[in-house]
């Protein structure tokens, strides 16, 4: 999934939105109820966090597995989404897949390990079931390239109506869509948002959606791709999204929101867009969040709804982004949005590694427990080192997860 930082140069691996531009006329609409401040809403700041054995250990297992030969072994860009009958479906950007050999590795240390010549993937889906193992991966890719030099990145997924008020449910999956670049696009330039429709329960890709294109902005680093988190409130699915200006340099990157009646993500000519003041059908985008400086988010982010409060989860601005899961709280989706809040230092395995693209999994929470994970991958200007550390110990390109309680007031 996304890189989060240009101090971590990675190879192949990202996480990692598009829509074709509507030239409908400009549509304004009253703010609803829920986007003014108010309802019950408290300030939300997350607490201490403890690792989630549980969930760290069964990817270890199934990631493990000798027996499989074309499954998941690693990935990045977590992201769940609970289906209609209970399973979940894991959704990873970049995936490594085929067999893992048990240790010690070729370099005689006391870790799990696959040849450097695996085949790595743009994206996959893994499920689980009911009871909270995982079963079996998808024939992958899940979502095929667009085309040569591109590639799509699947970030949230939303189950829905078919269409508004119909009984039929379907998994929209939101994608990013990238074309190869040179540094520092070394994981790719950003180029469109998408989506994907699967049908249920068998998880068939239907179609797929361009939903904006950003190729038309001559800057890389300020096109927005939408998706890296949702949020459902009655009618309305709230889609966020971010600039790519941590790629090129800058402290922070900016967030930025748009929606769409619940049934109509695949829809182009149902999305409004967020343009700083009211809801557009044009994408004339106005940010929610960040200053470029000391506020803002990475590339990837969460945002969760705990009773009237919104409460997002971002990697840190600067260097310290590298280690350090910071948040942000509103009453509404379009903010204003209050903090950082106090940081969280992820916990980290041995060496030259990061970490990068906190996502929250309401799916997977209750009782005031709130899951997070976050993805960890290997510091490298070139991508040749780390593919070769991603290898030698497959640990270490896997999501980790914690548990966390939300303070109030």
């Amino acid at each position: 999934m996304p890189d989060d930082t240009t101090a971590r140069r990675r190879a192949g691996t990202g996480l990692g939105l598009v829509l074709a531009l509507v030239c409908a006329a400009v549509l304004l609409t009253a703010l609803p109820h829920h986007d003014r401040e108010g309802g019950g809403c408290t300030p939300r700041t997350p607490a201490a966090w403890t690792a989630d054995t549980a969930l760290d250990t069964e990817f270890t297992r199934y990631g493990d597995d000798p027996a499989r030969t074309d499954d998941w072994t690693g990935g990045d860009g977590t992201h769940s989404v609970r289906l209609p009958d209970g399973r979940v479906l894991w959704l990873f950007s970049d995936t490594y897949l085929g067999p893992v050999h048990g240790p010690p590795n070729p370099v005689g240390e006391s870790y799990a390990w696959r040849d450097v010549s695996t085949p790595l993937v743009r994206n996959s889906a893994v499920v689980m079931s009911r009871a909270g193992r995982l079963e079996r991966t998808l024939p992958a890719p899940l979502i095929p390239d667009p085309a040569p030099g591109q590639w799509r990145w699947p970030v949230a997924a939303q189950v829905e109506p078919r269409s508004p008020g119909s009984a039929e449910r379907v998994v929209r999956v939101l994608l990013w869509t990238r074309t190869a670049g040179t540094y520092p696009w070394i994981y790719g330039v950003p180029a469109a948002t998408e989506v994907a429709t699967l049908s249920l329960p068998d998880l068939r890709v239907e179609s797929v959606v361009r939903i904006l294109d950003q190729r038309g902005t001559p800057d890389p680093s300020r096109r927005v791709l939408f998706g890296t988190t949702t949020t459902a409130d009655g009618t309305w699915t709230y889609i966020f999204g971010g600039d790519d200006a941590r790629a090129a340099g800058r402290p922070a990157s900016r967030a930025y929101l748009a929606r769409v009646e619940r049934g109509r993500l695949a829809d182009p000519t149902a999305w409004q867009y967020w343009n700083g003041s009211a809801w557009t059908s044009r994408p004339r985008l106005g940010a929610v969040l960040g200053d470029g400086r000391g506020t803002g988010v990475a590339s990837a982010f969460t945002v969760v709804r705990d009773q009237g409060t919104y409460v997002l989860f971002t990697m840190a601005a600067g260097t310290p982004g590298l280690t350090t899961v910071t948040s942000y709280w509103a009453c509404a989706p379009t903010g204003p949005w209050h903090g950082p809040g106090r940081g969280l230092r992820a916990p980290l395995p041995p060496g030259e590694v990061a970490a990068y693209n906190p996502q929250a999994h309401p799916e997977l929470s209750g009782d005031g427990r709130l899951v997070l994970s976050y993805d960890v991958n290997w510091l490298d200007a070139t991508g040749a080192a780390a593919q070769t550390n991603l290898s030698r110990n497959v640990s270490l390109y896997r999501p980790r997860f914690v548990a966390l309680r939300l303070s109030r007031g």
